[in-house]
């Protein structure tokens, strides 16, 4: 296989990390020849060497990793906020320490936010705003935000994408991929997680996310579904200010809701807020189907008038009608500390590998959600019983759906907003509190005009056809006509079992019939002898013998085999 110099650099530091944090395993196989293929020049020049020593714990620590993916570049910036929203894949210190990606990013110069809004828009800064800040008010992974003024004096803010960070991404994946391929392909670890999968779900995710008018759409619907929730805001892009690389949109008079202190927390009536939150993303989720999928503290800010903001709305997760379903369920199993549901409702959502231990994933799922339940129902944290649920399922051999993941890592973020709104804030009497209104909304939505006459044509077509239909399975009837077809699906393989047993019952009848023949044969006197003993006996002796020797050598291997491919 050849590669790019830019290529090679970016094994040297992935593999280089791996090390660094306590994956040496991984590292040294990627280091060889057999990895990826890579000719031994460049093995030798690029990668680390195999007997290298890891780094010290002080040059490991949990800061240290949020660092080197900074220094890493967007991409890598990216994988660490996805992975800050998952206690599922990586340890608690280390999660928290990437949590500073999510908005402490360096940003870009301003002479290149200049050249960029000039190309997209086609016009300079000073002709298409009355004012623009040179300094960002925040800078995040794929873009920055700069306050702005319309010539009409409405106060905005302008999220720019960093240059060449489509083309920079595209590189980067193509090594992520080519390294994800090679973990799923050859160990255990990759085996169950299908990191593949997971990169090319991520991969899509950010590519929507670099998309600016998708998130000016994202916005506009976002605002309309929740017109009624009177306390959450959506900031509304400005028409004809927004392309693939430029959003401009309100600006949010307030704060972050991690800038808050105690007693600008007092001020506030945090129980209504947290509770409607928690309502407007239950509505979001089980009844619009379209969610903001990244509610983390630094996309929550606090209006000055006391309500919500919403913003961020790059990465969104959507669930049709039937996924709203299992959602509600597992949401409600695991909310009423139900193990046994939970586990059923995850098994008949996903994707069941050739080794899936469904006995061994309910006892894990049972004792997981008893566990949470001992300690208190209003201590149970969803979203991250929803990512333990997602882990002990690859563990055991079950692919849950993108969506369970989502959802769980969205509730995640979500219960750590409601909590510093109101630290007694419970989200499970939320859900219980809110479900019958989810439900009659559910039910509503599902009524519509539409649906109700396409449900009143197919009534309309069974009852024309009715007669007809009854007529032709009487006359069946009565002319001896039916026939009941029953499709088996392991049928070719239970006939194979009953002929082999069938053969071998035959075959021990024989046996036993060649030892009775030759028992009585002993007393008949003939001429042909062998051993002193009349020889047809023997011979028949000998024949049946052999034959049993040769059917036990077969049932042996049969067994043997058996075991081998259907290991208990």
């Amino acid at each position: 296989m050849k590669f790019s110099a830019s290529h090679l650099k970016r094994y040297r530091q992935i593999v280089s990390l791996l090390w660094k944090y306590g994956r040496s395993d991984l590292a040294h196989q990627m280091s060889t020849e057999e990895g990826f293929g890579l000719d031994q020049e460049a093995a030798s020049e690029a990668l680390p060497v195999a007997g290298d020593a890891p780094a010290s714990p002080k040059d490991a620590s949990p800061e240290h990793l949020a660092d080197d993916l900074e220094a890493m570049g967007p991409t890598y910036v990216k994988v660490g906020q996805v992975l800050a929203g998952r206690p599922d894949l990586l340890p608690e210190n280390y999660r928290k320490a990437l949590e500073r990606l999510q908005d402490h990013v360096k940003p870009f110069p301003y002479a290149e936010v200049e050249a960029i809004v000039m190309t997209e828009l086609g016009v300079r800064i000073s002709k298409a705003f009355s004012r623009f800040d040179p300094e960002p008010v925040a800078a995040a992974s794929l873009g920055q935000v700069h306050r702005a003024a319309l010539r009409d004096g409405r106060a905005v803010v302008v999220k720019v994408q960093r240059p060449h960070i489509r083309q920079q991404i595209a590189e980067d994946f193509e090594v992520l991929e080519e390294i994800a391929g090679f973990l799923d392909a050859h160990t255990a670890l990759g085996r169950r997680h299908r990191f593949l999968v997971i990169l090319q779900e991520l991969r899509v995710a950010i590519q929507q996310e670099l998309n600016y008018e998708r998130e000016a759409h994202n916005l506009v619907t976002l605002g309309n579904n929740l017109q009624e929730f009177k306390l959450i805001q959506v900031p509304q892009p400005v028409p004809d200010y927004f392309t693939r690389s430029i959003l401009t949109m309100e600006e949010i008079q307030g704060r972050k809701i991690t800038a808050l202190g105690p007693l600008d927390l007092l001020d506030l009536n945090g129980t209504r807020l947290a509770e409607e939150l928690f309502q407007a993303y239950l509505q979001q989720v089980l009844v619009d189907g379209l969610f903001h999928a990244d509610p983390h503290p630094g996309n929550v800010f606090v209006t000055d008038d006391g309500r919500i903001a919403l913003i961020d709305l790059g990465l969104v997760g959507h669930a049709g009608p039937a996924m709203q379903e299992n959602l509600l369920k597992i949401l409600m199993a695991i909310g009423e500390g139900n193990g046994e549901a939970a586990a059923e409702i995850a098994i008949r959502m996903s994707e069941k590998l050739d080794d899936f231990a469904a006995i061994e994933f309910r006892r894990r799922i049972s004792q997981l959600v008893t566990l949470h339940r001992d300690q208190g129902l209003e201590q149970l944290n969803v979203g991250r019983s929803l990512l333990e649920v997602s882990g002990v399922a690859h563990e055991n051999g079950l692919i849950v759906p993108g969506e369970l993941v989502l959802l769980g890592k969205t509730m995640l973020q979500l219960d750590e907003v409601g909590r510093i709104l109101d630290p007694k804030f419970d989200t499970n009497a939320s859900i219980r509190r809110n479900v019958a209104a989810l439900m009659a909304r559910r039910l509503r939505k599902d009524l519509t005009q539409g649906s109700v006459y396409s449900a009143m044509l197919e009534m309309k077509d069974f009852a024309t056809g009715l007669p007809s239909r009854i007529n032709r399975i009487m006359d069946t009837v009565a002319n001896a006509e039916l026939e009941v077809k029953v499709k088996a699906t392991d049928a070719k393989m239970v006939v194979d079992g009953m002929m082999k047993i069938a053969n071998r019952i035959t075959m021990g009848v024989v046996l036993a019939g060649l030892i009775v023949g030759a028992s009585l044969m002993m007393r008949v006197e003939s001429n042909f002898k062998l051993f002193g003993y009349p020889g047809l006996a023997i011979l028949c002796f000998t024949a049946a013998a052999t034959g049993g020797f040769c059917l036990v050598i077969s049932i042996f291997v049969s067994d043997y085999k058996s075991r081998k491919k259907f290991p208990r």
